[in-house]
């Protein structure tokens, strides 16, 4: 499956979910997550969204050091970086949070 398609599977899951996401097709920096989103998550006091960014490989394919050091960046802000093959691998990573079903 070509990198694009699961792209597509991500991108369409994360609508499922009621989450906000944008392909990020070019950028002003080298190096920046394939998708980027804000996924929203139940909590005591309502809905936030967390910011969460999706290095996009085909399995065998590895991010490189620049892509690594993105993510890295993301997570010591606070947002959930990840590097996925296919959609199960984000929901397994979003499985820790209380995500928000879209009515």
């Amino acid at each position: 499956m070509k990198e694009q398609d699961i792209q597509k599977k991500i991108i369409n899951y994360l609508k499922s979910i009621g989450a906000y996401s944008i392909k990020v097709i070019q950028a002003n920096v080298a190096g920046v997550s394939d998708i980027v989103a804000c996924v929203p998550v139940e909590t005591q006091e309502g809905t936030v969204g967390r910011f969460v960014a999706i290095e996009v490989k085909r399995r065998g394919n590895r991010p490189t050091k620049l892509q690594e050091h993105h993510l890295h960046l993301v997570r010591m802000s606070g947002g959930k970086a990840f590097v996925a093959y296919d959609v199960l691998d984000v929901e397994i990573e979003l499985g820790d949070w209380n995500v928000r079903r879209k009515s």
